[in-house]
């Protein structure tokens, strides 16, 4: 792996703007960064939370009066918040209901920043612009109610690949890189959702086949696998690799087009063998980097150790926190970025 590709950062960034997170990704990343995101800014800083409230306030959609408050589970045990799910509103036919996700028009005005940054230098040249999607599952599963769901994937899947169409008409194919966001589905997989159908892993690799599918091939694509971080915590705490190499392997296999890259994140705490061993049957597929997100806040000694054990099973990998920044106390970015950035000098 080239020096250009050691660190891979999943999207969000507790900055103010866009120019903001470029500059400054670029001035302390740069040279170990193929592709840079724009942070996720303004009203995406929550990552889907305001699908929920654009799905609210949708005039074909209402609160699912007959399903009880959602309760979004810790780890732990703690509820974060519940949550009111909505459902299509009676007489209401789906197939003529249509999503404004917002995520396209994010997307061009943050290119259009990007390009003028390049153009001066601050960004270098070869560099792409990360653009971090959610699929269906990701506001299916948290902001509407059981009966409602299939329906609801087919429907949002539409507008999803609709947002999709505009940005890859926006933004040239060699200036971008797709990343999907793939939270729910790991949620799913561990059991989190206790009323997952029966045919939910042929299901989900289908559609996340689709949606990598409907990304040119000139424009780098790849997965972010998740078990989000709603507190900057993980809603799971995984065993080991072994659920994360399954859907891997699913996604691959589904997927017609080449994946350039997969991320895998990497609880803090975990120095051990064991969560590792499963890379080492990994079938990686031709062409596709893997990114593991074992770099931590102010722990160096943790990161190099969590590094050393994974190179035991896997020899090719690059570098990345386990999930995105944004949730995480603005404070600690200065320390998150001398981290990859020493983690990347050492590698």
């Amino acid at each position: 792996m080239q020096a250009s590709e050691r660190l891979h950062l999943i999207g969000s960034i507790p900055l103010g703007s866009s120019e903001e997170v470029f500059r400054t990704l670029a001035r302390e990343l740069g040279p170990f960064l193929s592709r840079i995101p724009d942070g996720e800014t303004g009203e995406r800083s929550r990552w889907v939370y305001f699908q929920g409230q654009m799905l609210r306030a949708h005039p074909d959609m209402e609160i699912d009066p007959t399903v009880p408050l959602y309760p979004f589970i810790q780890w732990d045990g703690r509820v974060i918040r519940e949550i009111p799910q909505v459902r299509f509103k009676p007489g209401v036919d789906p197939d003529t209901v249509a999503f404004e996700t917002g995520y396209d028009n994010a997307a061009a005005a943050s290119y259009e920043v990007f390009k003028r940054l390049r153009e001066v230098g601050a960004i270098a040249e070869g560099t792409r612009f990360q653009v971090s999607l959610p699929t269906p599952h990701s506001s299916g599963y948290l902001y509407v109610s059981g009966p409602a769901r299939q329906t609801y994937f087919r429907v949002y899947e539409r507008a999803l690949l609709g947002a999709l169409a505009n940005i890859v008409k926006s933004i040239a194919a060699a200036d971008l890189a797709i990343q999907w966001d793939v939270c729910q589905e790991v949620l799913v997989f561990e059991g989190y959702f206790k009323n997952r159908p029966s045919d939910y892993k042929q299901a989900t690799f289908d559609m996340l086949g689709r949606l990598g599918d409907a990304v040119p091939a000139g424009v780098e694509m790849g997965y972010h696998l998740c078990y989000g971080s709603p507190a900057d915590e993980h809603l799971v705490q995984p065993k080991d690799a072994a659920i994360l190499v399954e859907m891997m392997e699913g996604i691959a296999a589904a997927t017609k087009r080449r994946i350039d890259f997969f991320h895998l994140p990497v609880p803090k705490e975990r120095t051990d063998a064991a969560f590792y061993a499963p890379l080492r049957r990994w079938k990686r597929p031709a062409g596709t980097e893997l990114y593991l997100g074992l770099l931590h806040h102010n722990d160096e000694a943790g990161d190099r150790k969590r590094a050393a054990v994974a190179k035991e099973f896997i020899d090719d990998f690059g570098l990345s926190a386990e999930c995105g920044w944004g949730r995480t106390e603005p404070g600690r970015l200065p320390g998150l970025l001398k981290g990859h950035r020493a983690a990347a000098e050492a590698f």
